[in-house]
C-alpha cells in the first residue's frame, strides 16, 4: 500500500468550511490535492491560507505546502464539468466529497420543488458524479478511498434539516454504501462521516439566526477534519463504513 505522502487528493466543497479545513490538515501529508467548488476566489482563499500555514513554521517554505495545492472551479451539479475535472487529474487516490447546500425554507410545506431539486442534484447527484468519475481510474490503480461527508440527518430524519436535506443526505447514506459492498473486491473503501452541528457558512441558510454563542459551542471544521485525517491514515486492509462525530452538547438517539 502506498503511504499517505504519495497519495493525490480530490477535495469537492474545498473553499469553505469542512472541506477547507480539510484541505488545510490534509496539506502538509499527500502529494497533491486538486479542491473545487463554485467559487473561484474562495478556493484561491484556501490555498493562501495554507501558505500562511506553512509560513508559521519556519523550518518550511511558505510555497511548498500551497503548492501541492490547485484550484478546479466547478458545480459537482454539472456531470460533464466533473467528468472533464477528474480526466485532467494525474489520479485520485482520495476523494472527498464535502459539497453541500441547504435552503432556507425547508418544510414539505414551504419549500418551493426547485430549492428541493437543488438540493438533491448537489448533495445527492453531485457526489454520485464525482464518485462515477473516479472508479475507473482507481480501480485501474488498485484501490481508492472516498469519503463523504454526510450529515446526522443522513441517519435519523430531523426537522432541523428540513425535507430536502435530509433526503439528500440518506441518499449520500446509501450511495456509500452501495459503493463499498460493489467494489470491496477491487480494493476501493468508502467511509460516510456524519457530523452534528457545524460551525460553517451553511448556517447562514438557517430559518432562524445562529448566534455566536452557539456557534462557538458545536462542532468546528477542523474536528471534522481530524476525524477525516484519522480515516484516511488507516492502512487498506482497515475500513471504517460509517463514523458519527457530534459536539458534546448535542443529542443523538
Amino acid at each position: 500500500m502506498k503511504s499517505l505522502a504519495e497519495q493525490h487528493v480530490w477535495i469537492t466543497g474545498g473553499g469553505t468550511g469542512i472541506g477547507r479545513a480539510i484541505a488545510l490538515a490534509l496539506a502538509p501529508e499527500v502529494a497533491s490535492i486538486v479542491i473545487s467548488g463554485r467559487s473561484p476566489d474562495s478556493l484561491a482563499e484556501t490555498i493562501q491560507l495554507a501558505a500562511k500555514d506553512a509560513a508559521k513554521d519556519a523550518a518550511k517554505d511558505a510555497g511548498e505546502h500551497a503548492g501541492k495545492l490547485r484550484a478546479a472551479p466547478l458545480d459537482v451539479a454539472d456531470r460533464p464539468a466533473v467528468m472533464l475535472a477528474e480526466a485532467g487529474m494525474p489520479k485520485v487516490d482520495l476523494l472527498i466529497n464535502c459539497a453541500g447546500m441547504n435552503t432556507a425554507k425547508r418544510t414539505i410545506h414551504d419549500i418551493d420543488p426547485a430549492d428541493w431539486d437543488r438540493v438533491m442534484t448537489v448533495n445527492a447527484t453531485g457526489a454520485f458524479n464525482t464518485i462515477k468519475a473516479c472508479l475507473p481510474r482507481m480501480r485501474e490503480h488498485g484501490g481508492g478511498l472516498v469519503v463523504n461527508i454526510s450529515s446526522v440527518a443522513g441517519k435519523r430524519a430531523v426537522p432541523l434539516g428540513g425535507v430536502a436535506y435530509n433526503a439528500s443526505k440518506f441518499a449520500m447514506t446509501a450511495l456509500g454504501t452501495s459503493v463499498t459492498l460493489e467494489e470491496r473486491q477491487n480494493g476501493i473503501r468508502v467511509t460516510n462521516i456524519y457530523p452534528g452541528e457545524v460551525n460553517t457558512p451553511i448556517l447562514d441558510r438557517r430559518p432562524v439566526p445562529v448566534s455566536d454563542e452557539h456557534k462557538a459551542r458545536i462542532l468546528q471544521p477542523e474536528d471534522v477534519a481530524a476525524a477525516v485525517l484519522m480515516v484516511v491514515r488507516l492502512p487498506l486492509r482497515a475500513h471504517i463504513p460509517e463514523l458519527v462525530i457530534k459536539p458534546i452538547s448535542q443529542d443523538y438517539a
